[in-house]
């Protein structure tokens, strides 16, 4: 695995993520925001953020898998979530780990989640983007 977590003491010790990954390597990764879209460009669990991360997760995946990553290469994360809110939460939560039980990976990354007002099309309430490093 090329990137290690870590949770330094001195900052607050997270749930669900960490706080720090280090990666090593000699290839960066940049996936591009990933939405609720099939491979064929079909919408994805309209107005269910939780089917909208599955999905979006899902296609972090088969992005990875083209260039030989798996989600152990992550180092970081990075959520748009349309109206963020406390309540955004529990199903971000549950999005993720639909995907987690379905394809054996650990979803603790370092993760920013960040809110917006929209996103490029009308329908999507999530767009995650990662950045893996390889060995």
């Amino acid at each position: 695995m090329s990137v290690e977590l870590v949770n330094p003491p001195g900052i607050p010790q997270p749930v669900g993520y960490a706080q720090v990954g280090v990666a090593t390597g000699s290839r960066t990764v940049y996936v591009s925001g990933q939405v609720a879209r099939t491979a064929e460009g079909s919408p994805v669990a309209p107005g269910d953020l939780a089917g909208q991360v599955a999905q979006a997760y899902t296609n972090v995946l088969a992005a990875l898998a083209g260039v030989g990553a798996t989600y152990d290469d992550v180092a970081k994360v990075t959520v748009y979530v349309v109206d963020l809110s406390p309540d955004s939460l529990g199903p971000f939560i549950d999005g993720a780990m639909r995907v987690s039980a379905a394809h054996g990976i650990d979803p603790t990354k370092p993760m920013t989640m960040i809110g917006v007002a929209s996103l490029a099309e009308a329908d999507l309430l999530v767009e995650i983007e990662v950045v893996a490093v390889l060995p």
